[in-house]
């Protein structure tokens, strides 16, 4: 199928859908006690919200670029060739605060071609926050170009720390008990997406997690590369399928995350 399609014409579609996607999930949210919930396993929740959501997302993004891939959280992945863009779709990131009536949930939508994230979004529709950039398109939220923090050590201000079961606490109290050595202070609100999204707007420091699927930081990363702001190549070994670990910050802030993740 020729691909006649822009980045800049999936950019703007996908600036609409994420929107009326928030919206959906928006209006869950506001009759949560109604949901059905399901455990898919150790502190990870889903509901029709989660499900309506990404359906509603892919179904979109079927009709309008058929050409295209789909990964989403839900629904797993379509026949996908290396040749091929791909969008990558958590419904409701942040599922078990979407749940709980707090308002650290939001909807993140990426696209990838050439093993690279062109561009990605993240909406929190409780805090009525856009988050959009890419690699021709500059961090923005709601539409305003996002501020850089001024900190270059770990110290100057707050970072963004993740923690799933994927990961034994074995594995990861030795990386945090360094961190913390080190005077770093932690931040967590139960979204990976979010709170890689402060990061990119200069309201944490930095972002230290040892796995994350791709559905959960990839339209965050593409926010945060656009506000000159560094990550690791998250795609690297099949990140995409098989999630990776994710640092985030300026260079100098990068360098002692990284250090102290490697020691």
């Amino acid at each position: 199928m020729t691909d006649t399609s822009s980045l800049q014409d999936r950019y703007e579609f996908a600036l609409q859908l994420i929107r009326d996607a928030g919206d959906l999930a928006h209006g869950y949210f506001k009759n949560r006690d109604a949901l059905t919930i399901k455990s898919k396993g150790l502190q990870d929740m889903a509901s029709e919200a989660d499900l309506n959501t990404e359906l509603l997302i892919r179904d979109r993004l079927r009709a309008g670029f058929p050409q295209d891939a789909f990964l989403g959280e839900e629904t797993g992945i379509s026949a996908f060739a290396a040749d091929q863009g791909i969008w990558v779709v958590d419904p409701i990131d942040g599922t078990q605060p979407f749940v709980s009536g707090m308002s650290s949930w939001c909807v993140s939508i990426a696209f990838v071609r050439s093993n690279q994230v062109q561009f990605g979004m993240v909406y929190a529709p409780e805090r009525n926050e856009l988050f959009a950039g890419g690699v021709d398109f500059p961090a923005t939220l709601n539409s305003k170009p996002v501020p850089r923090h001024p900190g270059t050590t770990i110290k100057d201000g707050i970072v963004g720390v993740g923690y799933s079961p994927r990961v034994t606490p074995d594995e990861f109290l030795p990386m945090f008990e360094r961190f913390l050595k080190n005077g770093g202070m932690f931040y967590r609100d139960g979204s990976g997406a979010l709170t890689l999204c402060y990061v990119a707007c200069g309201r944490l420091l930095g972002y230290i997690e040892p796995h994350i699927n791709s559905w959960d930081c990839l339209g965050a990363i593409a926010v945060i590369r656009s506000a000159g702001l560094k990550t690791n190549n998250f795609l690297e070994n099949d990140g995409l399928n098989k999630g990776n670990r994710v640092l985030a910050g300026n260079e100098t802030v990068y360098a002692e995350l990284e250090k102290i993740y490697d020691n």
